[in-house]
């Protein structure tokens, strides 16, 4: 059935018209960009938002000098610039799409991928540049056949070239709200129910009758909201402190999942998979809450137990979903441990069954107040197998992102119990799985329905399952996972397998040929016309679909954002409306609307004692007549290239400054435009009336150096920002390794001393802040190195540490 199953599910791919991918912003260490401390010297471009610090930066500038001296001065004139641009593209949220980071079939490029007109431009008058740049022996021998040699350079992802992603609308500009074609697609409408999320991952009921629902939040908080669409104001859960995560867009760490238990009712227990820094290491957690006995809308913080901890190798790929099955087992879907291509070990975590990574888990932590905190379900598959881990069920998946259980036909209970997943794509297919006990998925042999690892893929011990679908990249690059719907008030749409994709924004639909087996594709379109005409229904969405869920009556919502970072409120809850089901009536002359046939789908909550503050929902989003005008997001991080000559002089007179971190956001943030234009938020922007941006307060963690009063240049009094104020060090323990950290976070590559006895000056006037620092040398801040608690100390200012920093190296006798 491969052969057949594969090509329906290309032709139904290819049938589809692309829609423009979304940006998916990732480093080549496979973490996402970030706001450097300080501002860069020479790749300025990337200052706001970007994958270089200022110590990176310095060392792009030291190569760009090393590079140019060779040129002579015409070449130097009209090349310079071209030169800075290429090495400048490591520091580009980018940058590892731009150097094919992504597939670990090849080596990571010498040279950025670049556009052809771009390649054949520069080859023709600027030919050197790519000799110096790299020693790459099979571009060295093309580099006298310019077709071939650009062709050897262009990207197959032609979205991240460069320089064309510097002006790609697809990359740099979010057209806000989704209004799709209705041609040939499944029309539905959508009614608003939350808003102003910071990135909503999840939404799920306890399923004890009172209707309410709780929405978890990347930043690690969790919302109750009542029947009547109320929210509480006191948080449900809040471990935002414990969690591991960054404001940057597409870091994939935070709070990822909470699910009840299926007894919750008569045990009070919830289960939450968040990510955590455990002694510098990453870790996904599993951990058990108790909810409190006080207030049946709030957990007992301090009932926390940890179920299960996993190491992860890499930042990406962190999996995020635990659900309950109808065995009352807890399923724990955890990614490959990231990076590109899986490749730990001589398979990759996904094919070992002794790691827990890459599979889908399966344990029970039923009756667990006493003995071990969980148990392994007998009939789990590998249970005998000394080389597995029991708690395996399936094995071979990628990073699944949102699965759920099929609650079956509400007549006949048909397909109840399947178990559905997206599962999150390499570089080319994204795909749906059901997962069943035992079964391999298949990665990294396989990547949707194509072989990736080749040598693997031809294993004949691999049996592994072929997903239900498939779709390529220009459809969309990261699959969020569904639900079959199952509810009351839209039956059309029973046994629709309904999901989207995090970057381009789309809904899609799968449904089951029970005569062949196989799975028919349809778009989803937001309604046109008078299609969603009707009071309290919208047409239009953030873009950025994040989650499925289901209410405890079986409704299908949608959890989506403007602006995909953990801490912008930019998210909105939506519930799926079928309006082919509505009836329409004149009465006076008024258009009324009830669903068909009436009072069917009504529920009645169970009473929901209440305790804290209620807050009103008020919705914001409105219908649209038409498509709205795209609104351009805000200044892009990065801007049409230049020319011949770079921004930073041939001399090294445009030094960097010591000016601490601060200034505005990631210029990259998406701005996302609001029905009838209003756009969210005016964060990055000057002020109306032209005045001049609030500085923002420096990160924890900064410092600055102070001298006689004064800020010092390259040396002096170490000052460090912590909670809100400056305070000083003290000297106990402090050493060459720690005037590293502070001398490269200040831009400076190597410590010349570290200075004690308060030799430039005592910072009487501050807190002391940090005693017994003890750094390796590698860490990024202060605060990251060994240390006694902050404000504790044993010592006087007239101990304040210092520092003196150069540029150059300093030979220690």
């Amino acid at each position: 059935m491969r052969g057949p199953r594969a090509a329906l599910a290309l032709l139904l791919a290819a049938a589809i018209a692309p829609r423009p991918a979304r940006p998916h912003p990732q480093c080549l260490d496979f973490k996402p960009p970030f706001r450097p401390p300080r501002g860069l010297a020479f790749c300025r471009r990337y200052s706001e938002f970007g994958c270089c610090d200022q110590r990176r930066d310095s060392a792009l500038l030291q190569r760009f000098y090393s590079l140019s001296a060779s040129l002579d001065e015409r070449t130097y004139a009209a090349c310079a610039g071209h030169l800075q641009d290429l090495l400048c593209q490591e520091c580009s949220p980018y940058a590892a799409h731009l150097y094919d980071a992504e597939d670990p079939s090849t080596p990571v490029r010498t040279i950025p991928g670049l556009c052809q007109d771009y390649c054949m431009r520069v080859w023709q008058n600027c030919r050197p540049i790519f000799r110096s740049l790299s020693a790459d022996p099979e571009l060295i021998a093309l580099e006298n056949n310019r077709a071939k040699f650009c062709r050897y350079l262009s990207l197959d992802d032609t979205d991240y070239c460069f320089p064309h992603l510097l002006a790609n609308q697809n990359l740099n500009q979010n057209l806000g709200l989704v209004t799709a074609d209705a041609e040939g697609c499944l029309q539905l409408c959508l009614v608003e129910v939350a808003n102003g999320l910071r990135n909503p991952v999840a939404m799920v009921h306890a399923n004890d009758g009172t209707h309410r629902f709780f929405i978890a939040e990347q930043v690690g908080l969790v919302w109750t909201y009542l029947p009547d669409g109320s929210r509480l104001e006191k948080p449900f859960l809040n471990i935002s402190e414990a969690v591991l995560t960054s404001p940057w867009e597409g870091d994939e760490r935070g709070f990822l999942c909470i699910v009840f238990h299926p007894k919750f009712k008569f045990n009070g227990k919830v289960y939450v998979y968040y990510s955590v820094e455990v002694r510098y290491e990453e870790r996904i957690r599993i951990s058990e809450f108790r909810i409190s006995p006080a207030d049946m809308n709030v957990l007992d913080h301090g009932s926390e137990r940890i179920i299960l901890e996993i190491e992860e190798p890499a930042s990406n790929h962190n999996g995020g979903e635990l659900l309950f099955g109808d065995d009352e087992y807890l399923y724990i879907f955890t990614g490959d441990g990231g990076m590109a291509g899986d490749p730990f070990g001589t398979f990759g975590n996904a094919q070992n069954k002794s790691a827990l990574l890459g599979k889908v888990l399966r344990i029970d932590v039923n009756n667990n107040d006493r003995g071990p905190l969980y148990r392994i379900p007998p009939d789990n598959p590998f249970v005998s197998d000394p080389t597995a881990r029991p708690e395996v069920y399936a094995y071979g998946v990628r990073n699944m992102w949102r699965c759920s259980f099929d609650r079956g036909d509400p007549q006949t209970k048909q397909g109840k119990g399947r178990l559905f997943c997206g599962d999150v794509g390499q570089n080319k297919y994204e795909e749906v799985d059901i997962v069943e006990k035992g079964k391999n998925y298949g990665w990294r042999a396989r990547e949707g329905f194509s072989c990736y690892d080749k040598k693997l893929c031809t294993n004949s011990s691999l049996d592994d399952v072929l997903p239900i679908y498939a779709y390529p990249h220009k459809m969309g690059k990261s699959v969020t996972g569904g639900y079959v719907y199952r509810g009351c008030e839209s039956p059309n749409l029973n046994g629709l397998y309904i999901f989207g994709d995090f970057m381009s924004g789309r809904l899609m639909s799968l449904k089951e040929d029970h005569a062949t087996g196989e799975w028919q594709y349809n778009e989803i379109c937001m309604g046109t016309g008078q299609t969603c005409m009707f009071p309290g229904l919208i047409n239009n969405y953030y873009q950025y679909i994040i989650s499925f869920a289901e209410d405890e009556a079986g409704e299908l919502y949608f959890l989506s954002t403007g602006v995909p970072s953990a801490t912008a409120a930019h998210g909105v809850v939506y519930k799926v409306v079928d309006t082919s089901r509505y009836e329409m009536f004149l009465l006076q002359g008024l258009v009324m609307v009830q669903t068909a046939p009436p009072g069917k789908c009504q529920v009645e909550p169970s009473p929901v004692k209440v305790k804290s503050k209620r807050i009103p929902f008020v919705p914001k989003e409105k219908f649209i007549m038409k498509a709205p005008t795209p609104h351009p997001r805000l200044k892009s991080t990065t801007e049409a290239p230049r020319g011949g000559e770079p921004q930073t002089p041939r001399s090294e007179g445009n030094r960097v400054g010591t000016a601490e971190p601060g200034g505005r956001a990631p210029g990259n943030r998406v701005r996302t435009a609001e029905p009838g234009g209003r756009a969210p938020g005016n964060r990055d922007r000057t002020e109306q009336g032209g005045q001049r941006r609030r500085k923002r307060p420096p990160r924890n963690g900064s410092v600055r150096l102070m001298r006689r009063g004064r800020r010092g240049r390259a040396r002096g009094r170490v000052e460090v920002f912590i909670d809100g104020e400056w305070g000083t060090v003290c000297d106990d323990g402090w050493g060459l390794p720690a005037a590293a950290v502070v001398c490269r976070q200040l831009g400076f590559p190597h410590a010349v001393r570290a200075a004690k006895k308060a030799e430039f000056g005592q910072g009487s006037s501050l807190r002391i802040l940090l005693d017994d620092v003890q750094c390796s040398g590698q860490e990024r801040t202060l605060l990251e190195c060994s240390h006694a608690d902050v404000g504790t100390h044993n010592c006087s200012h007239e101990e304040d540490a210092g520092v003196e920093c150069s540029r150059e190296e300093v030979t220690h006798g």
